[in-house]
């Protein structure tokens, strides 16, 4: 219980680090602010951070200077484009930027992580610690791997954890193999020819071809992927117009495919362009399919989930871990780093509005739990 104890007396400062990134969020690739408090607190622990990886990404290494493993753990910094509506005092001071996911609970966790490793370092090897940009738009991680992350901060493993709120308090959740999909962002535009709303007729109109390709798009899961199989598409942004008369030359819609396997990608995503040329060729509107990122899906690797869970299990109790949970129906761009070595993405549970509501708002209380399990990942035997 010596690090619980340790973190809990580390948890006035997470928390005050927390609410004052919640205050101000920043969009991914803009977390400038964000960024430079990161840096300046690992510089105040004693440690040499790298800053700018991936466009504002820092990593900072923690090295005991004896042979052993080196463990990654990884958290998140960039916040939503949204409005915060949590009514807390620490509540977004930024109109339509929200941290309505937790990334500000999850860098505040991983600064108590470096804070206490900072002092305590590991026995053997070194800790290596994360701070992403951009998970939000699928980009960030990709940005850091191409900007020579794992070529200048090798590691053997890699963690993370996200708040859950589908779990309850207290109980933490890791699974070995497929833990979240895999997703591709996708983008539509429309283009017609615009007009007067009562001579409609003169036009071509991209109001109705999108409307028509929304509904068409919701059927694609239910036409034409094996029930057994798991997949969704979702249009989370339609917009078109400006006034109630007059028809616009142009439509977008935006929104992402989800899958655990690629295969079911693949096969989402050629739906979605039959449909875009059906469409077009029903209304006579020209529409154009783009990809803004894809993510492949979250797998955890057996041995690693296991250490994961020792680790829960050691700070919460082992009654409060759960191995045995279904695949969760997001994504994260973890999947990439756990790509480039085996790792563990887990989960803990709190109590509050889901993520991406606008009255979310991460548990403070998580903070010394999830700092604590990752001081417990680092030190795992191996």
């Amino acid at each position: 219980m010596k690090t619980v104890e340790q973190m809990e007396r580390l948890a006035p400062a997470m928390t005050e680090w927390r609410r004052d990134f919640h205050r101000n969020p920043e969009l991914a690739f803009h977390e400038s602010r964000t960024a430079a408090i990161v840096a300046d607190r690992l510089r105040e622990f004693g440690l040499d951070p790298a800053t700018g990886i991936g466009g504002t990404g820092v990593v900072a290494v923690i090295d005991s200077g004896k042979p052993g493993p080196s463990i990654a753990l990884r958290a998140d910094m960039d916040a939503l484009p949204m409005d915060d509506a949590s009514g807390k005092p620490w509540h977004s001071h930024s109109p339509g930027v929200a941290h309505a996911c937790g990334h500000d609970g999850h860098s505040a966790a991983l600064l108590g992580t470096a804070r206490h490793l900072a002092d305590h370092p590991p026995a053997a090897g070194r800790a290596v610690l994360i701070f992403q940009p951009a998970e939000e738009n699928g980009l960030g991680a990709r940005a850091m791997i191409a900007d020579g992350l794992l070529e200048r901060f090798p590691f053997d493993e890699v963690y993370a954890f996200h708040n859950m709120p589908l779990l309850d308090p207290g109980v933490a959740a890791v699974r070995a193999g497929p833990t979240l999909n895999g997703y591709i962002i996708w983008d539509i535009e429309i283009e017609g020819v615009g007009g007067h709303g009562a001579a409609f007729f003169k036009t071509v109109d991209p109001v109705q071809a999108a409307a028509r390709l929304a509904i068409e798009i919701g059927s694609i899961v239910g036409r034409y992927l094996d029930p057994a199989e798991s997949g969704l598409i979702t249009v989370c942004a339609l917009q078109a117009g400006a006034s109630h008369n007059v028809i616009p030359e142009r439509a977008t819609l935006s929104g992402t495919l989800r899958a655990l396997r690629p295969e079911v990608m693949d096969l989402l995503y050629a739906r979605l362009e039959t449909a875009c040329d059906g469409v077009a060729a029903l209304t006579g509107c020209r529409i154009s399919l783009r990809q803004a990122a894809q993510v492949p899906p979250c797998v955890n690797a057996p041995d690693a989930a296991d250490r994961a869970a020792a680790a829960c299990a050691e700070i919460l109790g082992a009654d409060k871990v759960i191995r045995d949970h279904a695949p969760f129906p997001f994504t994260d761009d973890m999947a990439l780093l756990l790509q480039a070595a085996p790792g563990a993405y887990l989960f803990l549970g709190q109590d509050s509005a889901m993520c991406h509501h606008p009255e979310y708002d991460f548990d403070d209380a998580l903070l010394p739990v999830a700092a604590s399990i990752f001081v417990a990942l680092v030190r795992q035997p191996r």
